[in-house]
């Protein structure tokens, strides 16, 4: 660590705002800075701005970029050397912009042509265009709902796929590998441009990406009676998002002050779609206007919450929820060819599970995280199956293949479709998951986000699983544990003495199964906390409901034990 700074002390040509930073840095600041250095994982960069080897800069973004620049001209050899492609878009962030051309201008230093959104985009369009432009791969400068002083750095493979294990643990070696971070030397962006070596992406790309789209309609609504405000919560969705409603003639009010890219979020607490609250200027204009729904998306478009009137009041439906009623409709309503296809994840409801069941369609449970949804798309194509939906409860859905990520905008039109829909029949979305929980089971889902901030509280976290592992729990809340998955090991133990092992990539990630529900422990990967899912279904809606408050308060306990909570 005393050599890094010392070395970045020692750079003459330092970035300026970064040269004054570090000078003010006390010794905490110092360790928090260059204590580590900024990893790459499965969701490629995700940390702080500021200076230092942990922190997101535009020199960590060079080196992150020229390691990718190396694995591409050593993994992707059957196209010539000359013709390598990579589509870069950022989001409207702070430094986004910036950090965007920087990633441009290293992968044009080493021969690999770019193509650059001349302005920010959502993620999804970057994994489309990955596909149209049949490039190599794709990088988004964006760090998703994460709060404003952060950013990351997604990095996509040739099918517009986010990088899966066994790909991003070699970008993430090609990386380590570049030891002296100041020692890449570029051009210009104006250079690479004039030269060709770089292309601008313009807008007219927008209506290649809006087309394909809008094919995830399954039928024409009358849509004259329902009224939607939509936000982009200053983020990329401001680019089309009202538009895109609109053109598919909805009736649609934007939240004005929120559709101007701001990286600060400056009128909201979190830009993130999932939390109630970031809808309140949504709501304010909702009851104005007399809107039956609210759409919201976060700031790189690539997830959307909602809230339904009900009432005079408005309520929100968690991602869970909103992916049943969706599956729901698409059972009903969709396009069957060849056999279908459903894929989630290992954290979100087994309600959705049990209606493929009871539907006949095939399914396929991943690890958390959409990369690994869509690399199982590639799969199923090869054995002549058709991709069905795909969904996670963290507000991220996708409808149609041509995009290999989830897709805010997709989910948005059929929302609205589907609202408008039951609408015409006299119900709202919140019936229409009560007739789901009537026919398949009452199920209840609960996040508990822990923050534990720092390279310590990374530290605590990885101690918390580890001790969690050691414990060898035979119950949890007074319900008997039938299965103890670990996915670090790849083993699942049974009650009974039994061990299978899990055919799914390594992970760190812990799942108690009950006879009526489960609970899952797992890092983030974005960000310094931990997640626990805790989900329960019963026979009734109350049953449901004691269910999770009993797992709930044994959960909170054993993490007021550990010190994770107050």
């Amino acid at each position: 660590m005393l050599t890094d700074i010392a070395i970045w002390r020692a750079q003459q040509n330092l970035e300026p705002k970064l040269k004054d930073e570090l000078s003010r840095l006390d010794e905490k600041g110092l360790f928090e800075a260059f204590g580590d250095d900024v990893s790459f994982g499965t969701g490629g960069i995700r940390g702080i701005m500021g200076v230092g080897t942990n922190r997101l800069n535009i020199y960590t973004i060079r080196k992150a970029s020229l390691g990718f620049a190396n694995y591409i001209k050593e993994n992707l050899t059957t196209r010539p050397y000359s013709l390598h492609n990579v589509v870069v878009a950022y989001d409207t962030r702070n430094n986004s912009r910036l950090f965007a051309e920087e990633t441009a201008r290293v992968l044009a230093s080493q021969n690999i042509h770019v193509w650059l959104f001349e302005q920010f985009r959502p993620t999804p369009e970057l994994s489309f265009a990955v596909r149209y432009l049949r490039a190599d791969g794709g990088i988004v400068i964006t760090a998703s709902h994460n709060p404003p002083e952060y950013n990351g750095y997604k990095v996509y493979d040739e099918n517009g796929c986010q990088l899966v294990p066994h790909k991003a643990d070699k970008v993430g070696a090609a990386i380590e590998k570049i030891k002296d971070i100041f020692a890449l030397k570029v051009d210009s962006l104006q250079d690479y441009l004039a030269r060709g070596a770089i292309t601008t992406l313009e807008k007219y790309f927008d209506d290649k990406y809006l087309t394909a789209v809008r094919f995830v309609s399954c039928q024409k609504v009358d849509q004259d009676e329902l009224k939607i405000v939509y936000t982009p919560l200053h983020g990329t969705g401001s680019a089309f998002g009202a538009q895109l409603l609109r053109e598919n003639g909805y009736n649609v009010y934007s939240v004005d002050a929120q559709m101007v890219p701001d990286g600060n979020f400056s009128t909201l607490k979190s830009p993130n779609p999932e939390d109630p609250h970031a809808f309140a200027l949504a709501v304010e204009l909702g009851h104005k206007v007399g809107a039956q729904l609210l759409l919201a998306t976060d700031p790189d478009a690539d997830r959307v919450g909602s809230g339904i009137l009900i009432g005079d009041k408005y309520h929100f439906l968690n991602g869970n929820e909103m992916a049943a009623i969706m599956f729901d409709y698409l059972i009903k309503y969709g396009v069957r060819i060849r056999q279908p296809v459903f894929i989630s994840t290992i954290v979100t409801s087994d309600l959705v599970f049990e209606m493929a069941k009871r539907n006949n369609i095939e399914t396929i449970r991943t690890l958390t995280g959409f990369k690994f949804i869509c690399e199982q798309i590639e799969y199923i194509k090869q054995d002549r199956k058709d991709f069905f939906f795909g969904c996670e409860e963290s507000y991220g859905y996708l409808i149609s293949d041509l995009v290999r990520d989830k897709d805010a905008f997709q989910a948005c039109l059929m929302i609205a479709e589907i609202t408008a829909f039951y609408q015409n029949r006299d119900k709202n979305l919140l019936m229409v998951l009560n007739d789901i929980y009537q026919e398949y089971g009452f199920y209840k889902e609960k996040l508990l986000n822990i923050k534990s901030p720092g390279i310590d509280g990374i530290k605590n976290i990885a101690a918390f699983m580890d001790e969690m592992r050691r414990a060898k729990f035979k119950k949890f809340g007074g319900e008997k544990i039938l299965v103890t998955e670990d996915y670090f090991s790849s083993r699942a133990a049974y009650c009974d003495g039994r061990v299978d092992n899990i055919n799914l990539p390594s992970s760190d990630v812990l799942k108690y199964v009950f006879e009526n529900g489960w609970i899952v422990f797992r890092p983030s990967g974005t960000e310094p906390k931990l997640k626990v899912y805790i989900a329960v279904h019963s026979d009734s809606d109350a049953g449901a409901k004691d269910l999770l408050e009993k797992t709930q308060s044994a959960v909170e306990k054993l993490l007021s034990e550990k010190g994770f909570l107050q």
